[in-house]
């Protein structure tokens, strides 16, 4: 906890034993799309990872954290370039709309300090792995990434990434760069500073004991252009809600959502998954119910949180949605969203 103008702004770090929780596969994707414009194949990136290219196109996809760390390893490998101005490149590629509902939640808030609050408690919905941490002094705010948890070999790109991340993000929803008055990196001074002082806007301070930017606490109070009461309320609630279904299930369960959470997944019945787990129908449903779950109810909490994350984004139809999440008719999907949220999709995007 961290005491910033008397709001406590509570940090959820993500477990870090064998980086094993889940994501969505939009950075993966913007690591194989960044592989690309260096000339390095997509699928070389993706080789050894267990994530083919049909999943790292897939915006319904889910990956673990570790696997995009192979990602990382494999981009570090093929490019041959300076991990930490390497990571700075790709971290330019991360824009509000990257991160989907989390994003909008960030976007929609009513200040800097909302946006903050809600962007860290959230934390675990990005693609974070130096993990920000706000503090306050005096007339100073700063905001602290953490990497100490971080592998080594990946951590300069890494921290890299993560803080022009946050610097494209800031500059993106104020429509102006962040103001820093320090930036401070754990990482060895670069033969060429330049690069990171037109990301950061000035030059860092290299060799710290510690990683982050110091910026006006006064900026923490600033109206975001795009505020809306209604639609932060709705985001932040959806967050919560995407945020307690991945951490909530684990054994059997945890492994028929991840078959569902796969491309295809939602097509596939009962029996296709009993088959692929090697058991029957019969003891998958037995199973479950020990769990406290049913096959039903998880394949219904997999739909859901897509349907609510492609329509935060508003880029596709009711149809096209309700094809993505497996339902031969709109119809079908539409009876079972007024089921689950007692509106239309149509309403619930409006």
């Amino acid at each position: 906890m961290d005491d910033v103008d008397g709001a406590q702004v509570e940090v959820r770090r993500p477990p870090v034993t064998d980086w094993d929780f889940p994501r969505g596969v939009g950075s993966v994707a913007l690591l194989a799309g960044f592989a690309e414009e260096l000339g390095v194949p997509g699928e070389r990136v993706l080789r050894g990872t267990g994530i083919d290219a049909a999943t790292a196109r897939d915006p319904l996809g889910q990956v673990e954290a570790h696997q995009e760390l192979a990602v990382v390893r494999n981009l570090l490998a093929a490019s041959g370039d300076d991990p930490a101005e390497l990571g700075l490149r790709a971290g330019q590629r991360y824009h509000a709309t990257s991160y989907g509902i989390w994003g909008y939640a960030v976007i929609s808030s009513g200040t800097v300090r909302d946006a903050v609050e809600v962007a860290l408690r959230y934390v675990e919905l990005t693609f974070v792995f130096c993990v920000p941490e706000l503090r306050g002094d005096g007339d100073l705010a700063q905001l602290c990434c953490h990497d100490e948890a971080v592998p080594s070999d990946v951590r300069p790109f890494l921290l890299a990434r993560d803080m022009a991340a946050i610097f494209t993000l800031i500059r993106e929803l104020l429509g102006t760069p962040l103001p820093a008055r320090a930036v401070r990196l754990r990482l060895p001074e670069p033969a060429d500073p330049a690069p990171f002082a037109e990301v950061f806007g000035t030059v860092p301070e290299f060799g710290c004991a510690s990683s982050g930017v110091v910026f006006p606490r006064e900026l923490l109070d600033r109206r975001m252009p795009q505020a809306n009461e209604h639609t932060a309320a709705l985001c932040e609630q959806q967050c919560g809600q995407l945020l307690a279904r991945r951490r909530e299930r684990t054994g059997v369960a945890r492994v028929v959502r991840d078959r569902l959470l796969a491309p295809g997944g939602l097509r596939s019945g009962m029996a296709e998954v009993a088959a692929g787990l090697g058991m029957t129908e019969r003891t998958l449903r037995r199973k479950l119910a020990a769990e406290g779950t049913s096959f039903r109810a998880l394949a219904d909490e997999v739909r859901e949180a897509f349907a609510e994350e492609l329509l935060a984004t508003g880029a596709l139809s009711v149809e096209q949605i309700a094809y993505r999440l497996g339902y031969a008719e709109a119809s079908s999907f539409i009876h079972a969203f007024r089921r689950w949220k007692g509106t239309s999709p149509r309403a619930a995007r409006s």
